[in-house]
């Protein structure tokens, strides 16, 4: 028998008590406030370290840096090995990378962008190391993926700059 009419769908939130309702609301949207510079800052942190211990010096990059790329990192491609081309170039665009991605990343300027570039040096970085992907890159790239589909979030300059430069809508 039904003891409704059919005319009045019921949702979750309609069948709680009301104080559970608005808990809810309140934490989901708290949390959909925290989600985006959380994300941001904990995808920026790890490539930040990394990039720092790559220098030496304004604009030099350590020896550590080059001899890595130079005789230690190789590309695991088909079941074969292969050595970085130009390897002092790519070790100095690294070294920039890991540094300028993760501080646009945690002033969430460029926001997106910035995610994407750290997603695509986790897929460089798994085709070095294929044993951290449990580890480090999975979680990495889960972290890029969830930044790239969330946005920079409201605490972030890619926000304030769009509400600045966007033209206000006619009503």
């Amino acid at each position: 028998m039904l003891t409704r009419p059919l005319s009045a769908p019921r949702t979750r939130m309609a069948v709680m008590p009301p104080l559970i309702a608005r808990t809810l609301t309140a934490l989901r949207c708290g949390a959909l406030a925290l989600a985006p510079p959380a994300a941001r800052l904990a995808l920026a942190i790890p490539f930040l370290k990394s990039g720092l211990t790559k220098w030496s010096g304004w604009w030099h990059v350590s020896p550590v840096a080059d001899f890595l790329f130079e005789s230690m990192f190789r590309l695991h491609l088909l079941g074969h090995r292969y050595p970085f081309p130009v390897p002092d170039a790519l070790a100095h665009i690294d070294a920039v990378a890991e540094v300028l991605f993760p501080i646009l990343l945690i002033a969430g300027l460029a926001t997106r962008f910035s995610a994407l570039a750290l997603l695509v040096m986790t897929g460089v970085i798994q085709l070095t190391d294929p044993t951290g992907w449990a580890n480090f890159h999975l979680p990495w790239a889960a972290l890029a993926l969830a930044i790239l589909a969330l946005g920079p979030g409201k605490a972030s300059l890619d926000f304030a700059l769009e509400r600045v430069l966007r033209p206000p809508v006619a009503r």
